[in-house]
């Protein structure tokens, strides 16, 4: 069923961004005057297809990881004598431009969108109220403690622990000092050398040993993953977890811990189950996370809902959803380009590309997560496909701009040897970056 989920999850992702992604070449395309013979979203065998009063056709394909816009163009067969004037390469190089240049547009004008309805309807922040601070940490070292609020990382505001963890985002790979700033105006430098460089997954907090603020979370189990050693062990949904091994424990970090130290060691829990004490034994099974043996269970325990003066919900007007809107696309675009350069440089593992399982994966549960974490998604994965798109690499949007770029500064085009050469190095170098991309989804799992 969770596969399902995913399966799910990622068509409905990449056909809203395809579609929005096509429709801005597409639109473009015939406010220049060019013929668009097919408009598809996905590849292969077609699942659904209609014609318009203009001879396009418009398709929905089997395999949804894609789709294209096939214009009039003599490059890719004959066009008829009284059509030429709406063949694509028969057209100004500018308007040329402004198609291929209209796909990765209309991914950021959604994901301007996307942010504006979040702030339309109200985003729920969680203020960057410090929890436990380890002492012999980088955090710990510069003088953080618990119950602190950062209110700036490197001199820039922040008011919720997802701007904090943006801003430290753009500082993977670098060295050099973090500096933090708490409500009480004190100033934390936190020195970093090639920070998380070489990590498959960064912990952006966690290696600094900044944890986020919690409440008590006492051992009741909300849920149980089918198949895990909770299940086996006869664990039910409310069991209370007083003791293990004879050791009272109070929270639930205090079973965590004792079940990740504990991988295939048979455990003596102590339950309360509807007042009613019994005793089990659960063998946590093994897994390795992030290269590192633990524990692991199966079991979700219930969380409390944080305070109420521990969250903000921040609601904005069309014109301020507008800006913070603008303001968030560019700035996520930004670090998207960064980050590219990050891994080019070695600064980043390339580990941390990631494919159409993580996708899905991710997809399904920010969908599960809520209308907002979703909107969120889809506007982070529209940025990276514009951002990717506008690289200068034949077969990408960015490669045909940069052919047209110098056709334009020229005067006349590159010619049909380079580009044909450009396209085979691009599909080669794409093509290697999604196997790359599908290894790391692989080896995840």
């Amino acid at each position: 069923m969770a596969v399902l989920e995913d399966i799910l999850a990622l068509i409905v992702t990449l056909g809203i961004l395809v579609t929005v992604h096509e429709f801005g070449h597409f639109w473009v395309a015939r406010r220049c005057g060019v013929k668009v013979l097919r408009f598809s979203v996905g590849f292969g065998q077609a699942l659904y297809r209609r014609k318009d009063k203009h001879g396009t056709e418009f398709v929905i394909a089997a395999i949804p990881l894609g789709g294209y816009v096939k214009m009039l163009d003599e490059r890719e067969g004959e066009v008829a004598t009284h059509e030429l004037h709406r063949a694509f390469n028969r057209k100004p190089v500018w308007q040329r431009i402004a198609v291929v240049a209209a796909g990765p547009l209309a991914n950021f004008i959604f994901a301007i969108f996307a942010y504006w309805l979040m702030f339309m309807t109200g985003v729920t922040q969680v203020k960057p109220i410090v929890g436990e601070i380890d002492p012999e940490s980088l955090a710990g070292q510069a003088g953080l403690h618990s119950q602190q609020q950062i209110t700036a990382v490197d001199q820039v505001p922040v008011q919720s622990w997802s701007e904090v963890t943006y801003q430290l985002v753009n500082r993977l790979g670098e060295t050099g000092t973090i500096e933090i700033e708490t409500d009480q105006k004190n100033k934390h430098e936190l020195a970093i050398n090639r920070w998380q460089a070489d990590a498959d997954a960064p912990e952006i907090l966690g290696s600094l040993g900044i944890n986020v603020y919690r409440p008590s979370i006492p051992p009741i189990i909300a849920e149980l993953q089918p198949g895990n050693p909770a299940e086996q062990a006869g664990i039910k949904a409310d069991d209370h977890i007083t003791a293990i091994d004879g050791n009272p424990v109070e929270h639930w970090h205090e079973v965590v811990s004792v079940i990740q130290a504990s991988a295939n060691q048979p455990l003596n829990l102590s339950i309360l189950r509807n007042n009613e004490p019994i005793e089990l034994t659960l063998i946590p099974k093994q897994r390795e996370v992030n290269g590192e043996v633990s524990g692991f269970a199966g079991a979700i325990v219930k969380s409390p809902k944080l305070p109420s003066d521990f969250y903000q919900i921040r609601q904005l007007g069309p014109l301020d959803a507008l800006a913070s809107g603008v303001e968030r696309t560019w700035s996520m675009s930004v670090m998207t380009l960064e980050s590219i350069g990050k891994m080019l440089q070695g600064l980043m593992s390339v580990k941390n590309l990631s494919g159409p399982i993580t996708i899905a994966q991710v997809a399904s549960d920010q969908a599960k997560a809520g209308l907002e974490a979703f909107l969120s998604f889809l506007a982070y994965v529209s940025i990276m496909l514009g951002v990717v798109n506008l690289l200068p690499i034949p077969v990408l949007d960015g490669g045909h701009l940069l052919y047209y770029l110098i056709e334009a500064v020229r005067g006349k085009p590159v010619s049909e040897k380079v580009q044909m050469m450009g396209i085979k190095v691009g599909m080669a170098l794409l093509l290697g970056v999604m196997m790359l991309a599908i290894f790391n989804d692989i080896s995840r799992l």
